[in-house]
Protein backbone atom coordinates (compact mmCIF):
# COMPACT_ATOMS: atom_id res chain seq x y z
CA UNK A 1 0.00 0.00 0.00
CA UNK A 2 1.31 3.30 -0.90
CA UNK A 3 1.73 5.71 1.78
CA UNK A 4 -0.56 8.82 1.83
CA UNK A 5 1.18 12.82 0.99
CA UNK A 6 0.43 15.82 3.10
CA UNK A 7 -0.18 18.37 0.66
CA UNK A 8 -0.28 22.14 2.12
CA UNK A 9 -2.83 24.50 0.97
CA UNK A 10 -2.03 28.33 1.61
CA UNK A 11 -3.54 31.38 -0.13
CA UNK A 12 -4.60 35.02 0.66
CA UNK A 13 -8.28 35.76 2.12
CA UNK A 14 -9.97 35.55 -0.91
CA UNK A 15 -7.94 33.42 -2.99
CA UNK A 16 -10.81 30.48 -2.41
CA UNK A 17 -8.66 28.04 -1.41
CA UNK A 18 -11.41 26.71 1.16
CA UNK A 19 -14.03 26.16 -1.93
CA UNK A 20 -10.89 24.36 -3.49
CA UNK A 21 -10.24 22.25 -0.27
CA UNK A 22 -14.06 20.77 -0.19
CA UNK A 23 -14.16 20.40 -3.83
CA UNK A 24 -11.06 18.19 -3.74
CA UNK A 25 -12.54 16.80 -0.26
CA UNK A 26 -15.17 14.72 -2.45
CA UNK A 27 -12.43 12.15 -3.33
CA UNK A 28 -12.49 9.54 -0.82
CA UNK A 29 -8.71 8.95 -0.43
CA UNK A 30 -8.24 12.46 0.69
CA UNK A 31 -8.83 13.71 4.33
CA UNK A 32 -9.15 17.66 5.88
CA UNK A 33 -6.66 17.62 9.15
CA UNK A 34 -9.03 18.49 12.12
CA UNK A 35 -6.77 21.23 14.21
CA UNK A 36 -6.63 21.31 17.93
CA UNK A 37 -7.94 24.28 20.24
CA UNK A 38 -7.81 25.35 23.51
CA UNK A 39 -10.95 27.45 23.12
CA UNK A 40 -14.49 26.54 23.76
CA UNK A 41 -16.43 24.94 21.07
CA UNK A 42 -19.32 27.09 19.18
CA UNK A 43 -22.87 25.96 19.05
CA UNK A 44 -23.16 22.97 16.51
CA UNK A 45 -19.55 22.32 16.93
CA UNK A 46 -18.67 18.44 17.53
CA UNK A 47 -15.47 17.54 19.10
CA UNK A 48 -13.21 15.74 16.53
CA UNK A 49 -14.96 17.04 13.86
CA UNK A 50 -14.90 20.21 13.52
CA UNK A 51 -11.93 20.66 15.91
CA UNK A 52 -10.55 18.40 18.85
CA UNK A 53 -11.52 20.62 21.93
CA UNK A 54 -8.59 20.62 25.32
CA UNK A 55 -7.63 22.29 27.94
CA UNK A 56 -4.75 24.58 27.69
CA UNK A 57 -2.48 22.88 30.54
CA UNK A 58 -3.48 19.57 27.93
CA UNK A 59 -2.33 21.36 24.51
CA UNK A 60 1.04 22.97 26.51
CA UNK A 61 1.76 18.94 27.41
CA UNK A 62 1.63 18.08 23.73
CA UNK A 63 4.07 21.21 22.77
CA UNK A 64 6.06 19.88 25.30
CA UNK A 65 5.84 16.29 23.67
CA UNK A 66 6.63 17.66 19.92
CA UNK A 67 3.24 16.58 19.20
CA UNK A 68 2.00 19.37 17.10
CA UNK A 69 2.88 19.92 13.05
CA UNK A 70 2.40 23.53 13.92
CA UNK A 71 1.00 25.78 16.31
CA UNK A 72 -0.15 29.17 17.01
CA UNK A 73 -1.52 31.33 19.70
CA UNK A 74 -4.52 33.65 18.59
CA UNK A 75 -6.12 36.43 20.63
CA UNK A 76 -4.90 34.12 23.61
CA UNK A 77 -6.51 30.39 22.57
CA UNK A 78 -4.49 27.72 20.70
CA UNK A 79 -4.76 26.18 17.69
CA UNK A 80 -2.23 23.50 16.41
CA UNK A 81 -2.34 20.27 13.84
CA UNK A 82 -1.47 17.34 15.72
CA UNK A 83 1.07 15.36 13.88
CA UNK A 84 0.22 11.92 15.22
CA UNK A 85 -3.50 12.56 13.63
CA UNK A 86 -1.69 13.21 10.14
CA UNK A 87 0.81 10.49 10.41
CA UNK A 88 -1.94 7.67 11.43
CA UNK A 89 -4.11 8.81 8.15
CA UNK A 90 -0.92 8.87 5.87
CA UNK A 91 0.57 5.61 6.98
CA UNK A 92 -3.21 4.33 6.55
CA UNK A 93 -2.32 5.34 2.54
CA UNK A 94 -4.96 8.49 2.79
CA UNK A 95 -3.86 11.70 1.89
CA UNK A 96 -3.95 14.66 4.03
CA UNK A 97 -4.78 18.41 3.20
CA UNK A 98 -3.82 20.92 5.64
CA UNK A 99 -5.68 24.31 5.03
CA UNK A 100 -3.77 26.57 6.62
CA UNK A 101 -1.93 30.11 7.20
CA UNK A 102 1.70 31.35 5.34
CA UNK A 103 3.43 31.25 9.11
CA UNK A 104 1.58 28.06 10.06
CA UNK A 105 3.09 26.11 6.66
CA UNK A 106 6.54 27.56 7.55
CA UNK A 107 6.12 25.77 10.53
CA UNK A 108 5.67 22.43 9.03
CA UNK A 109 8.20 22.88 6.08
CA UNK A 110 10.73 22.93 8.90
CA UNK A 111 9.08 19.46 10.76
CA UNK A 112 7.94 17.71 7.62
CA UNK A 113 9.66 18.56 4.58
CA UNK A 114 8.11 15.82 2.53
CA UNK A 115 5.00 17.59 2.77
CA UNK A 116 3.76 19.20 -0.84
CA UNK A 117 3.37 23.17 -0.45
CA UNK A 118 0.20 24.58 -2.76
CA UNK A 119 -0.04 28.11 -3.12
CA UNK A 120 -3.42 29.75 -4.15
CA UNK A 121 -3.82 33.41 -5.73
CA UNK A 122 -6.52 35.27 -7.16
CA UNK A 123 -6.68 36.40 -10.72
CA UNK A 124 -5.62 39.59 -10.00
CA UNK A 125 -5.95 42.08 -7.36
CA UNK A 126 -9.59 43.95 -8.76
CA UNK A 127 -11.02 40.28 -8.67
CA UNK A 128 -9.62 40.00 -4.85
CA UNK A 129 -11.06 42.98 -3.69
CA UNK A 130 -14.32 42.67 -5.49
CA UNK A 131 -14.51 38.99 -4.05
CA UNK A 132 -13.71 40.91 -0.33
CA UNK A 133 -16.12 43.17 -0.79
CA UNK A 134 -18.77 40.76 -1.81
CA UNK A 135 -18.59 39.08 1.70
CA UNK A 136 -19.71 42.61 3.30
CA UNK A 137 -18.01 42.28 6.45
CA UNK A 138 -15.22 44.58 5.77
CA UNK A 139 -14.44 48.37 5.96
CA UNK A 140 -12.44 50.12 3.40
CA UNK A 141 -10.04 50.57 6.04
CA UNK A 142 -9.65 46.98 6.62
CA UNK A 143 -10.37 45.94 2.90
CA UNK A 144 -7.05 47.85 2.25
CA UNK A 145 -5.07 46.07 5.32
CA UNK A 146 -6.51 42.80 3.97
CA UNK A 147 -5.14 44.03 0.40
CA UNK A 148 -1.79 45.36 1.93
CA UNK A 149 -1.65 42.07 3.43
CA UNK A 150 -2.02 39.69 0.61
CA UNK A 151 0.81 41.47 -0.72
CA UNK A 152 3.15 40.24 2.27
CA UNK A 153 1.45 36.81 1.73
CA UNK A 154 2.77 36.37 -1.88
CA UNK A 155 6.26 37.29 -0.85
CA UNK A 156 6.72 33.93 0.29
CA UNK A 157 5.75 31.78 -2.60
CA UNK A 158 9.01 30.85 -3.46
CA UNK A 159 8.65 28.40 -0.24
CA UNK A 160 5.62 26.66 -2.04
CA UNK A 161 6.13 23.61 -4.31
CA UNK A 162 3.25 25.02 -6.94
CA UNK A 163 1.10 27.82 -7.40
CA UNK A 164 -2.34 27.69 -8.52
CA UNK A 165 -4.05 30.85 -10.31
CA UNK A 166 -7.87 30.52 -9.24
CA UNK A 167 -9.33 32.54 -12.20
CA UNK A 168 -12.23 29.67 -12.53
CA UNK A 169 -12.94 27.52 -9.90
CA UNK A 170 -13.34 24.01 -11.57
CA UNK A 171 -9.67 24.69 -13.66
CA UNK A 172 -8.63 25.62 -10.15
CA UNK A 173 -9.63 22.32 -8.66
CA UNK A 174 -8.61 20.25 -11.61
CA UNK A 175 -4.92 21.62 -11.53
CA UNK A 176 -4.74 20.70 -7.82
CA UNK A 177 -6.42 17.34 -8.21
CA UNK A 178 -3.75 17.09 -10.82
CA UNK A 179 -0.52 18.08 -8.32
CA UNK A 180 -2.02 15.79 -6.35
CA UNK A 181 -2.14 12.71 -9.05
CA UNK A 182 1.90 13.82 -9.92
CA UNK A 183 2.77 13.51 -6.36
CA UNK A 184 1.54 10.05 -6.15
CA UNK A 185 3.62 9.29 -9.34
CA UNK A 186 6.92 10.53 -7.69
CA UNK A 187 10.24 8.53 -7.91
CA UNK A 188 10.26 7.15 -4.38
CA UNK A 189 10.75 4.75 -1.70
CA UNK A 190 7.32 3.25 -2.55
CA UNK A 191 8.42 2.83 -5.87
CA UNK A 192 11.49 0.91 -4.69
CA UNK A 193 9.27 -1.57 -2.93
CA UNK A 194 7.77 -2.15 -6.40
CA UNK A 195 11.34 -2.82 -8.06
CA UNK A 196 12.13 -5.38 -4.81
CA UNK A 197 8.73 -6.97 -5.44
CA UNK A 198 9.56 -7.35 -8.93
CA UNK A 199 13.07 -8.46 -8.43
CA UNK A 200 11.12 -11.54 -5.74
CA UNK A 201 9.24 -12.78 -8.91
CA UNK A 202 12.07 -13.71 -11.30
Amino acid sequence: MQKGRLFVISGPSGAGKGTICKEILENENIRLSVSMTTRAPRDGEIDGVNYFFVSKEEFQKIIEERGFLEYAEVYGNFYGTPKMEVMDMMNAGIDVVLEIDIQGALQIKEAYPEAVFIFILPPSMSELRKRITGRGSETEESLELRLGETLNEIAYIDKYDYCVVNGELQDAVNRVTAIIMAEHSRVSEDVYKIIERYKEEL
